[in-house]
């Protein structure tokens, strides 16, 4: 299983002809896509009004990843393990690669703090 980033939602969005939306394509298709819910929130509140319902209808069909408690604990131990790597990242960023870790899954992301987390062996990356 593949929890998407936001950055490649993004880029998939913007082109259907790019090798994102391709391959998003293909992974949708495939059942492989995890919607973490920070991606969905930043993706419905980035979208037009009048693109979000149909974004939202679409995005509807994906399963959720939920933060729970054992989440945010999670995301807490790894402040301090970045943190003593001397590596810092936003919450947003942290909070996906947990729910992504809890389940087991891949991250694919075009931004590079998750390369940099999968590094310290925090989450492991999708390379298309």
């Amino acid at each position: 299983m593949i929890a998407v980033d936001t950055s490649v939602w993004v880029t998939a969005l913007r082109s259907a002809t790019s090798r994102e939306a391709q391959t998003l394509g293909q992974l949708v298709d495939a059942d492989e896509v995890l919607l973490p819910v920070p991606v969905r929130v930043e993706l419905l509140a980035g979208a037009s009004t009048r693109d979000r319902p149909a974004l939202r209808r679409g995005l509807a069909a994906l399963p959720l990843l939920y933060p729970t408690d054992e989440t945010w604990a999670l995301v807490d131990g790894w402040v301090e393990r970045a943190g003593r790597a001397g590596e810092r990242f936003g919450v947003g960023d942290l909070l996906i690669a947990a729910l992504a870790s809890e389940v087991d899954a891949l991250v694919w992301s075009l931004d590079s703090d998750f390369t940099r987390m999968s590094g310290l062996s925090l989450v492991g990356i999708y390379e298309p």
